[in-house]
């Protein structure tokens, strides 16, 4: 069998960037039984209660949906169960010590299967106030009126 190449995403939390400012972001390694594996193969996770918490110099995974394998036997996962993140331990120490300032912490960005391993991107975040979101928005709404209407004078100069 070929090896897999490229990036093949299997979840995003979009929730995330729009409740967040994103300061740093990290890309890990997930520690996953084989009907995760499976399951996650098959495009099926859920990120938006996730988040990540440091305990004793280790990065764990919580409330991420890995659905259970629908083929398992009783070797199934449970799917809500708390899991390890690969990485390195100056990451790991940096992100402790950042996610201790008031009103910081880490979520899971996406969940995406890289040259066949599955990986994480984790951010580090700051929660946005309910006028930041507003304004957010309205950016958006500004730049996307902005290219209608370029798009509208080109198509006029061109007819």
């Amino acid at each position: 069998m070929a090896k897999e190449k490229g990036r093949k995403l299997i979840a995003q939390n979009k929730k995330a960037r729009h409740d967040y400012h994103i300061l740093d972001t990290y890309e890990c390694g997930l520690v996953l039984t084989g009907t995760e594996v499976k399951s996650l193969r098959q495009g099926r996770a859920s990120l938006a209660d996730g988040f990540v918490q440091i305990d004793g110099h280790e990065a764990w995974l919580h409330n991420v949906h890995v659905p259970e394998y629908s083929q398992g036997t009783w070797t199934n996962h449970s799917a809500r169960r708390k899991r390890k993140l690969l990485m390195h331990r100056a990451e790991i120490d940096k992100l402790e010590s950042k996610s201790q300032e008031t009103g910081h912490t880490i979520v899971p960005l996406a969940l995406y299967f890289k040259d066949g391993r599955a990986k994480v991107e984790i951010a580090l975040a700051r929660g946005k106030k309910e006028y930041d979101k507003r304004q957010t928005l309205r950016e958006k709404q500004d730049r996307r009126e902005a290219e209608r209407a370029i798009s509208a004078v080109k198509r006029r100069q061109r007819a």
